[in-house]
């Protein structure tokens, strides 16, 4: 490179590139002058108008989103273990105080681990749930026994749950030679003790060999106190295998049909057989939450039961899992709804998809199984995309297969892509410059003879982004949907709901 002359004069600066220079400099400051100054002119244009107490409230911008409390620490764990119908996840609801693992008479409706928060005399600990454990069982029993010996493992104290009415079987022994293989402290719960005449039955309990058995009916909360008591005796202060969650991890919920990949897509992005995967659709019945590393960040992902149809046409465990999983949307930040690519989208696929805008929860959307789907199908599939999904193009579509992890990279960048935009915030004066030049270039219709005007606009809230626009008059329908487009191709909003309401406000009379 050569060097300038320390002789020669530096060249004269060009009077036009030095103000070209200041314009590009100051443009920057000058449009937020100016969109400022429009927000002032423009409220102070609404001090004209009739405002109801919530109007001001809005107005002086105070923000609505809720802020977390931070993050729990690592508590210690306890598990509920025994074979399939003895109560196991009646007594979790009893301890949690309200109904939140699916029961149903008929054996064998939990089979994941699933964990939950839980509190007794003031000790917080980790509560998990497990499927009946069998022995020499196959096939989706022998999945379920294996999450439950997962569970035993990964736990600092076990409640084992024998049925006092019926004793002791060849099983219950079977679970007691596995409880003494893993070392962990064993609470002995005679469940189903409705009153004193059962109370001798749950006393031949002793012959187990794991001490004291604890006579209670979980169905009725009798002697669940005493039960909990003991627990904490045998509960460490500090676990030995509980996971702190680190600060501020995003949920993101797996939902879809049954049968559509949900579990297997767990299972391949945590790198192990986390949740039971059967061909049996309808395998997963409660929210299964679970810890996840991808892209360098922590995210919880909450793999969910498949929702069958309308809630209200279900039935027994069907019905619950399918509140238990709409409970799991709203709670999410982000769903991932997975479409079976080797099939024609279903009705029920659209309606899931509008069940997370519902909800407000940015969106994702993941066609699974492309590996399996025909060379030929892919263009129609594409055309068929358009036309059935028009009303959601704003959300990132990613091809992926669970089964193999193809593409399950892409991921990561379309989830973060739709939580800023879930996040985002318009300034208020930019707000209304926009709105400005779009009524001015296209303005509403007139409706009965007059024509509404846009009098001032504000961003309400994120998490989903919610705007309220006053005006002199009710915004079509089709005229709030040509705003939240342009919106969109304005700032973005890829992979989020929008929220767009109107107050209509009249002059005060002088």
């Amino acid at each position: 490179m050569t060097q300038p002359d320390p002789a020669l004069p530096a060249p004269a600066a060009d009077p036009d590139d030095a103000a070209t220079a200041d314009q590009l400099a100051g443009a920057g400051v000058d449009e937020t002058e100016d969109d400022a100054a429009r927000e002032r002119a423009l409220r102070a244009g609404l001090e004209e108008y009739d405002l109801a107490d919530e109007d001001l409230a809005l107005l002086e911008g105070g923000d609505e989103d809720d802020l977390d409390d931070g993050a729990p620490a690592a508590l210690p764990v306890l598990a509920v273990v025994g074979r399939p119908n003895v109560g196991k996840s009646t007594l979790v609801n009893r301890i949690l105080g309200r109904r939140e693992a699916v029961v149903e008479d008929n054996p064998g409706v939990t089979r994941d681990r699933v964990s939950y928060p839980a509190e007794w005399s003031g000790r917080r600990f980790t509560l998990v749930d497990t499927g009946g454990w069998e022995v020499d069982v196959a096939g989706i029993d022998a999945r379920v026994a294996q999450q439950a010996e997962v569970a035993i493992e990964l736990a600092d104290a076990v409640l084992f749950v024998v049925d006092a009415t019926v004793g002791s079987t060849d099983t219950d022994e079977q679970v007691v030679r596995l409880l003494r293989r893993s070392g962990k402290p064993v609470v002995l719960v005679a469940n189903k003790v409705d009153g004193p005449a059962v109370e001798a039955d749950a006393a031949t309990l002793w012959s187990l060999g794991l001490g004291e058995p604890h006579p209670i009916s979980a169905l009725h909360g009798r002697g669940t106190g005493d039960l909990l008591d003991a627990a904490m005796d045998a509960l460490p202060t500090e676990s030995a295998h509980g996971v702190a969650l680190p600060d501020g991890p995003r949920r993101v919920a797996l939902v879809g049909r049954p049968n559509v990949g949900k579990s297997s897509l767990l299972n391949k992005v945590v790198g192990s057989e986390r949740v039971v995967v059967d061909d049996t659709a309808g395998t997963t019945r409660d929210p299964v939450d679970e810890l996840v590393a991808l892209g360098g960040k922590p995210w919880v992902f909450v793999d969910t039961a498949g929702i069958r149809r309308r809630v209200h046409q279900t039935s027994g465990a069907d019905f619950y899992a399918s509140l238990r999983t709409q409970a799991a949307i709203e709670k999410a930040e982000v769903a991932v709804v997975l479409v079976d690519a080797s099939a024609p989208m279903t009705e029920q696929d659209i309606r899931i998809v509008q069940q997370v805008i519902d909800a407000g929860r940015a969106l994702v959307v993941a066609y699974n199984k492309w590996d399996l789907m025909d060379e030929d199908r892919r263009p129609y599939l594409e055309r068929e995309i358009e036309q059935q999904l028009v009303q959601v193009q704003w959300a990132p579509r990613v091809n992926v297969s669970a089964r193999t992890g193809w593409h399950t990279d892409r991921l990561v960048p379309a989830l973060e892509r739709s939580l800023d935009s879930w996040d985002t915030r318009i300034p208020t004066g930019r707000l209304n410059a926009f709105l400005g030049e779009l009524v001015a270039a296209h303005p509403h219709p007139l409706r009965g003879g007059k024509q509404p005007r846009i009098l001032f606009a504000t961003q309400a809230s994120t998490r989903p982004p919610r705007f309220v626009i006053f005006a002199t008059g009710f915004l079509e329908p089709p005229y709030r949907r040509f705003i939240e487009r342009r919106l969109r191709e304005t700032f973005g909003f890829e992979g989020t709901p929008i929220s767009i309401s109107v107050r209509v406000r009249e002059k005060r009379r002088r």
